[in-house]
């Protein structure tokens, strides 16, 4: 989550990575390369991922490139970024594309929720965020969620179905991480240019 990993190199410019950015497919990229790339397409959506071709609607910028916000280079391609997120980086655009920003997120989410020195601050972040309605009551169903996982009553009963009767708790789960994964994105999009 700090950076990209070790060797590696941007897919765009195949140099070392300056201001290093994740998309929300998990790419690295250049945080200016990344941003020419969408220049050079249509401006009104989102670029496509140069390797796996799904559409970036959310670059989070390596924490290494916010601890050199002070460089004037730095923080002009920081500048570029925030309008970039503000365009697309409000709401993923269906399930679909939910499905597949699921992984990325719960990823960052997890590594953040474990670093001692992040934890308190995040729990901070979330109830500053849960200010709009569509926030509060994705939280209300995400517990709701997992009462329903937890209690012993189920719409499709394990002791009669066996194997079968789990698929109603593995859709619930499911859709109680749809709910995590919304309300980081949330945080994330307010950390990376929807406050500003």
């Amino acid at each position: 989550m700090d950076g990209p990993p070790e060797n590696d190199l941007c897919s765009v410019c195949h140099g070392s990575f300056t201001v290093p950015c994740q998309a929300n497919c998990s790419h690295w990229f250049c945080g200016n390369c990344i941003l020419m790339v969408w220049q050079h397409g249509s401006a009104i959506q989102p670029c496509k991922c140069p390797l796996c071709r799904r559409q970036i609607t959310l670059l989070v910028p390596a924490e290494v490139s916010l601890r050199q916000r002070h460089d004037p280079a730095v923080a002009e391609i920081l500048q570029k970024i925030e309008p970039y997120n503000r365009l697309f980086g409000g709401q993923a655009s269906g399930l679909i594309q939910r499905m597949q920003d699921l992984p990325f997120l719960l990823r960052r989410l997890l590594r953040e929720m474990v670093d001692p020195q992040r934890s308190l601050p995040f729990v901070i972040r979330i109830r500053v965020y849960l200010s709009t309605d569509s926030d509060l009551l994705s939280c209300l169903q995400m517990i709701l969620s997992a009462v329903y996982i937890i209690s012993p009553v189920d719409i499709i009963p394990e002791a009669i179905l066996g194997v079968v009767g789990l698929l109603d708790d593995i859709l619930v789960a499911l859709i109680a991480f749809l709910h995590i994964a919304t309300l980081y994105r949330s945080v994330l999009y307010h950390r990376h240019g929807g406050s500003s």
